[in-house]
């Protein structure tokens, strides 16, 4: 198709242009825009109807005159170069080079407006990724092909777990090859350098493909970065053969991005003003992972949402949560007690970890001594809110040992250094060792003979001191 200009621009509204007497113009279409001195910039059609095209800026429209803007429309969807070149190198939100080194040229060119995964092609998720982060591996294991989205909130270390699940997480047992795909939607400048130094300090940059967009930067972009990573990870993953992480942080602002869009095309609102098809465009995003019949490649999504206001009820949180295989809650009050990583295991959930575990993926006592931590945490806990009440005195021999099972559980098995890299044995073994206190005979949830073969009571309290 040849490209068509337009001097007809009726009307800026925010991020928006209106183009009348447009002909022919499709959904997504690219644009380019040039101003009266000459500048030009991207932009996307967002609607079209009777003549009328509603186009979407990739940068500022303050300034545009109508009379003197030009709008090229250039009769093809948003389109990627992809390549395995790509891993070690840091883009931008619009997938333009940000490292300094050239532009993307490869003969895959392909659109990033890509599809769900179809519900009959898709293989089931069963091997175990590891992270090295015990509140995942060892009580919400991550399985290869799953979504597992973390909720954090304002404040809270997300982007230095994240950061840390990057450098670390690998595939076990096998010889398959294993890429990162970070893309970072309007975090600062500040929070750009420290991802970028974290993956070259680490080596992890050789496996990682980065793509940054900032708070400075139009929020426009924000709709298309995650779709410019999530391409890149699909030719990875199914032309290239690689098991691919997909880390995406943060889909508040994304979702703000969207509303902002929909507010400036005068929309009707939906819950707190985020439009009414905000679960479907979520789950364009979310249903892009996953491992499909007869490909070796694999695609795994981490999508990082800070909650508003700490509410988990808000629209974000909620319409996620009813998309993806679970959640990985983190705990301000763990955060307040220092403890990294605050992962709230009660509140933390993973569909598929049943999948992922168990002998010849895990371990065998993995299910039956995560059960029996968590039931001994949860008791804890509640033996810690009644002991705010009573006071410790008031205590029972019993409710003493589960409320230090509690506090040796957070101390000792959640909490972790920022570099430390535990395999899913250690995961384990710290597990066994938080249960030190408990006769054989209050280990309910773990067979006798996993007890009697994985235990080892003094050794291990001897050997970690």
């Amino acid at each position: 198709m040849i490209p068509v200009s337009y001097r007809s621009v009726s009307q800026v509204a925010g991020p928006l242009l209106f183009v009348e007497k447009v002909k022919d113009a499709a959904y997504g279409e690219m644009v380019e825009i040039t101003n009266a001195l000459g500048e030009r910039v991207r932009g996307q059609v967002l609607d079209s109807r009777n003549g009328l095209a509603v186009v979407q800026v990739f940068g500022s429209t303050m300034g545009l005159s109508l009379e003197e803007t030009s709008v090229r429309f250039l009769g093809e969807t948003a389109r990627i170069s992809v390549s395995d070149e790509m891993l070690g190198r840091v883009f931008d939100g619009l997938g333009n080079p940000k490292d300094g080194g050239p532009r993307m040229t490869s003969k895959h060119r392909v659109e990033i407006v890509g599809s769900g995964i179809n519900p009959y092609s898709r293989e089931e998720p069963s091997e175990f990724i590891q992270t090295g982060i015990s509140g995942i591996d060892g009580m919400n294991t991550l399985v290869r092909g799953q979504k597992l989205p973390l909720f954090s909130a304002s404040g809270l270390p997300h982007n230095v777990l994240a950061a840390q699940i990057a450098r670390q997480a690998k595939v076990l047992g096998g010889s398959e090859n294993f890429a990162v795909v970070f893309a970072a939607m309007g975090i600062t400048s500040e929070e750009a350098n420290f991802f970028i130094r974290q993956f070259e300090e680490t080596g992890a940059l050789e496996r990682t493909a980065l793509f940054l967009n900032l708070s400075s930067d139009p929020s426009m972009e924000r709709i298309l970065t995650p779709r410019l990573a999530l391409t890149t990870a699909e030719y990875l993953a199914y032309e290239t053969e690689n098991h691919v992480l997909v880390i995406l942080t943060d889909m508040t602002n994304y979702s703000e991005a969207l509303r902002e869009i929909s507010a400036a095309r005068d929309e009707v609102p939906g819950r707190r003003g985020y439009p009414g098809y905000m679960y479907t465009d979520l789950a364009t995003i979310y249903e892009r992972a996953g491992k499909i019949k007869g490909r070796k490649g694999s695609i795994t999504q981490l999508p990082i949402l800070t909650m508003p206001a700490d509410d988990k009820t808000h629209p974000i949180p909620d319409l996620t949560g009813y998309i993806t295989e679970g959640q990985v809650y983190l705990s301000r009050d763990l955060d307040r007690a220092g403890v990294y990583p605050p992962i709230d295991v009660l509140e933390s959930l993973s569909r598929l970890m049943n999948q992922g575990i168990g002998k010849g993926r895990t371990r065998e006592d993995h299910r039956g001594l995560a059960d029996q931590l968590y039931a001994s945490y949860a008791q804890g806990k509640d033996i810690r809110a009644l002991s705010a009440i009573v006071g410790e005195e008031a205590l029972s021999r019993s409710d003493k040992k589960f409320l230090g099972i509690a506090e040796k559980f957070e101390k000792r098995f959640i909490r972790q250094g920022l570099d430390e890299d535990r395999s899913i044995e250690e995961t384990l073994d710290v597990g066994w060792l938080v249960l030190d206190e408990l006769s054989d005979s209050e280990i309910k949830r773990v067979k006798p003979e996993l007890i009697a073969k994985y235990r080892k009571r003094q050794g291990r309290a001897e050997e970690r001191g």
